[in-house]
């Protein structure tokens, strides 16, 4: 499956469409727990990554949001 990931071609072994949760694992991105995941420019609910399938041709970005810091 060909795939663009946070700007740049990407390919992973799988025939079929498979669920956002397993491209995560599959990608090996770091800090699952706290990514975002926009697929197709919709920003995903965490709760849905089960269910949310990504297919051939998809575009997906993984986003961190990072607080903190003063003035």
């Amino acid at each position: 499956m060909n795939l663009t990931v946070n700007g740049k071609p990407a390919s992973i072994a799988a025939d079929d469409a498979i669920s956002v949760s397993n491209l995560l694992e599959t990608l090996q991105v770091a800090q699952r727990e706290y990514v975002t995941v926009e697929l197709n420019g919709d920003i995903l609910d965490r709760d849905g990554f089960d269910a949310a399938t990504v297919r051939d041709g998809d575009t997906v970005e993984f986003l961190y949001f990072m607080g903190g810091g003063s003035l």
